[in-house]
C-alpha cells in the first residue's frame, strides 16, 4: 500500500503496544469510560451465557469492532482477512467481480458506481440503483458482505440481480456473468483531433498510464492534439499519490490538494512542479455523481487553477483521507483521518465538484428521474467543516438547444455517449486551427 492515501494511506498500529497508553489515559482523564467497559463486559457475558444459540467469540467481537466504527463515518471499517485482501488487490489494479462499488445503509444495497467496460456497466447499471434480490433471493437486511459474497463467484458462471430505480415503475431484473475485473486504470483514444484520456481509478498505475497517454496520443496525430478530455465519471477513486501526480501533469505551478487533520495545525499540502505535459492546450474534465475521492482532487485542482472546464453533473462529494492501519499480517483498520480542500480552500465534503458547465447525459433515457447517490445521502457521512457560497456563480438560465436532443435522435446519428461528444467538440472550438508538430523523441 505503500505510504500514500486510498484517500488512504498507511500507518503501522502495534495494537498491544497501545493497552498500557490507553489504560494510563483511562485512569488519569476519563473514569466513566471504565463504566462503559463494565457495561460491555457484562453484556457480553450475557450473551455468551443465555443467548439462544451459542455464539463464538470471534463473532461477538466481530460485531463489536463493526458496531464501534459504524458509529463513525461511512469510510471508517474493520478489513477482516478477506477485505484486506480485496482492498490491496484493486489498488494494484485488478479484482474479480462484477465491478460494481457499492454501498451498505440500513439494509440496502445502493450501487455508487459501475466501473467502465465491466459485466454491470455494460449491462447498465447506474449510480443511485438499489439491489434487491441476488438469483431470486432477497437481500433486505443482509450485510454487504454477505451480498458481496452472493455476487461473485467463479468466471464464466451467471448471476440475476433485481434492480430497483426511482423513476421506473417496477424492479426489473438483469443477469451478468462474472468474470475476471482487470481494470485498465487509464485508456485513451483520439476524436477529431482531441485526446480524450479516460480514467477509471487511481491505482499505483495511473500516473504512468496518464503519462503514456498522453505521448501515444501526440504519436497517433504526429503532433500536438488540439485539446484533451480527461474522462473522470464513475471514477471511484483510489490513491492520493495519483491523484496529485495526474494533476500535477496538467499544472505547472500552485497547490493541487491540501488535507487537514483534527488539529489547527495538522495539514500537509501538495504541489505542482514545473512544466505542464499538455503545453497549456485547452483542457475539459468530465464528472457525474459517481466521480469521488481522488478523481474528485483532480477535477477540483484543475478547476481552481483555471486550468480546465469542468462539464457533466454535480461529483459525488467524498472529502475524506482514509488510512490503512495494519493491525496483523491478515487484518487492518481503516480509519478517517483528514478531510482534503481544494486549493482555493473548498472542502469538497458533501457538496462535491460543481461543473462549470452542466451537460446531461442525453444517451441515458431516465437521466432526468433517476435521483444521483452523493456522500451527502450517506448515514454518519462527515459534515463539511467549510460553506462555500454559489451566489457568485453565473446564473446562465439559457437552455442550450442540443440539450432537447432523446436518445432515439441521438442513436440515429450515431452519438452513443453525449456528454464526451459535447466535451470533444467544445474542444474542437477552442483549439488552433492545425496541429502544432513536436520533435520526435
Amino acid at each position: 500500500m505503500r505510504k500514500s492515501f486510498f484517500l488512504q494511506g498507511v500507518g503501522l498500529v502495534a495494537a498491544m503496544s497501545l493497552i498500557p497508553a490507553i489504560s494510563a489515559g483511562f485512569a488519569a482523564s476519563d473514569v466513566d469510560t471504565y463504566k462503559e467497559l463494565d457495561q460491555f463486559m457484562s453484556i457480553y457475558e450475557r450473551v455468551k451465557a443465555d443467548y439462544v444459540d451459542k455464539v463464538d467469540d470471534k463473532t461477538l467481537i466481530r460485531g463489536a469492532i463493526d458496531g464501534m466504527l459504524a458509529a463513525l463515518d461511512p469510510h471508517s471499517s474493520y478489513l477482516d482477512a478477506r477485505d484486506y485482501v480485496n482492498l490491496k488487490t484493486q489498488t494494484e489494479g485488478n479484482y474479480g467481480g462484477l465491478g460494481l462499488t457499492v454501498q451498505a445503509e440500513d439494509g440496502v444495497i445502493k450501487v455508487v458506481t459501475a466501473s467502465e467496460d465491466t459485466p454491470a456497466y455494460r449491462a447498465g447499471i447506474k449510480s443511485g440503483d438499489y439491489i434487491t434480490n441476488i438469483d431470486g433471493k432477497l437481500i433486505y437486511g443482509s450485510s454487504l458482505d454477505e451480498a458481496v459474497d452472493k455476487m461473485r463467484g467463479a468466471p464464466g458462471t451467471q448471476v440475476r440481480i433485481t434492480i430497483v430505480r426511482p423513476g421506473r415503475d417496477k424492479p426489473f431484473d438483469v443477469t451478468l456473468t462474472r468474470e475476471i475485473i482487470e481494470l485498465k486504470a487509464v485508456k485513451w483514444q483520439v476524436k477529431g483531433r482531441v485526446g480524450v484520456i479516460d480514467i477509471n481509478s487511481f491505482s499505483k498505475a495511473t500516473g504512468p498510464g496518464v503519462h503514456a497517454a498522453i505521448a501515444g496520443i501526440e504519436k497517433t496525430l504526429g503532433g500536438r492534439p488540439l485539446g484533451y478530455v480527461i474522462d473522470l465519471r464513475s471514477n471511484p477513486g483510489g490513491l492520493l499519490d495519483q491523484a496529485v501526480e495526474v494533476s500535477d501533469t496538467f499544472l505547472d505551478h500552485g497547490e493541487i490538494v491540501s488535507q487537514r487533520g483534527r488539529e489547527k495545525n495538522d495539514i500537509e499540502r501538495f504541489f505542482a512542479h514545473p512544466g505542464d505535459e499538455a503545453h497549456g492546450l485547452p483542457v475539459i474534465v468530465l464528472v457525474d455523481a459517481g466521480t469521488a475521492s481522488a478523481a474528485e482532487i483532480v477535477a477540483g485542482a484543475l478547476q481552481d487553477q483555471h486550468r480546465a472546464l469542468i462539464m457533466g453533473e454535480r461529483s459525488f462529494g467524498k472529502g475524506s483521507v482514509q488510512t490503512v492501519m495494519p493491525l496483523t499480517d491478515e487484518t487492518a483498520l481503516r480509519l478517517t483521518i483528514a478531510r482534503y480542500y481544494t486549493p482555493s480552500g473548498r472542502s469538497v465534503q458533501e457538496n462535491g465538484i460543481a461543473p462549470d458547465v452542466i451537460v446531461p447525459q442525453l444517451n441515458d433515457p431516465d437521466y432526468k428521474a433517476r435521483p444521483r447517490l452523493r456522500e451527502a445521502d450517506l448515514r454518519h457521512h462527515l459534515l463539511n467543516s467549510v460553506k462555500g457560497d454559489d451566489k457568485i456563480l453565473e446564473d446562465d438560465t439559457n437552455p442550450d438547444p442540443r440539450f432537447a436532443a432523446t436518445p432515439d435522435s441521438l442513436k440515429k446519428v450515431g452519438v452513443t455517449d453525449f456528454q464526451l461528444d459535447y466535451a470533444v467538440k467544445t474542444i474542437a472550438r477552442l483549439g488552433p486551427a492545425a496541429p502544432v508538430k513536436v520533435a520526435a523523441k
